[in-house]
């Protein structure tokens, strides 16, 4: 129980006590700094209504440590959390990038003079920038000799790779394999074309900027 101080005169004895007293504080003190975390719970005090300074207790000292443990365990698993759904978009956006080069690879080799307006529009829908003003200023010419040659050709992706990637743009390698007839021709053997497609998002959707032959 906390004392209120004496207000009768005190003697040398108490004055030698005092200084003691100080010593013995200043010990527990550096103690305290020195022991480290766990040192200093078990020094760790609660105050009174009074003002009085009490050891706290070992289910308090016990509260506080895992208090201070669980908030660390929520940052950690909060950190992988966040790193882990980083990873996870990251490959989502790869795979988005190969499957729309994949799909536009089929586009330009799955042709069928029979509704060759639609397979030409798709590749259209597909398309932006630079390749977008290339393909739509040649597809009439391109329209006109598949409706008289009544020819048909039928693409098969057999490989792709995602050779580079930035921010909003991606560079797929596709391997194709197209099929192509001709009435009036013989069959044709399949013949194995590679490309290299390049994919760029524009606002939400992800479209083919550029194409090339890769020898």
């Amino acid at each position: 129980m906390c004392r209120a101080p004496d207000s009768q005169p005190h003697s040398d004895t108490d004055g030698v006590h005092a200084v003691a007293d100080v010593n013995v504080i200043e010990e527990a003190e550096d103690g305290a700094h020195s022991t480290g975390f766990e040192s200093g719970l078990d020094n760790a005090t609660d105050v009174s209504a009074d003002g009085c300074r009490t050891p706290m207790s070992a289910p308090r000292r016990a509260i506080l440590f895992g208090l201070t443990v669980a908030t660390a365990l929520s940052v950690l698993l909060g950190w992988l959390g966040f790193r882990a759904y980083q990873a996870q978009h990251r490959q989502a956006e790869r795979s988005q990038f190969l499957q729309v080069a994949q799909q536009g690879a089929l586009n330009l080799t799955t042709i069928d003079w029979q509704h060759a307006d639609t397979d030409v529009q798709q590749i259209l829908d597909s398309a932006t920038g630079q390749f977008y003003d290339d393909f739509a200023e040649r597809s009439q010419p391109f329209l006109d000799v598949v409706k008289q040659a009544q020819t048909t050709t039928a693409g098969t992706v057999t490989a792709a790779a995602l050779e580079s990637k930035s921010e909003d743009t991606a560079h797929v390698l596709v391997a194709v394999r197209v099929k192509t007839s001709t009435i009036g021709a013989p069959e044709q053997d399949p013949r194995a074309w590679r490309m290299r497609i390049s994919v760029q998002k524009v606002d939400d959707q992800m479209k083919i900027s550029n194409v090339g032959f890769v020898p």
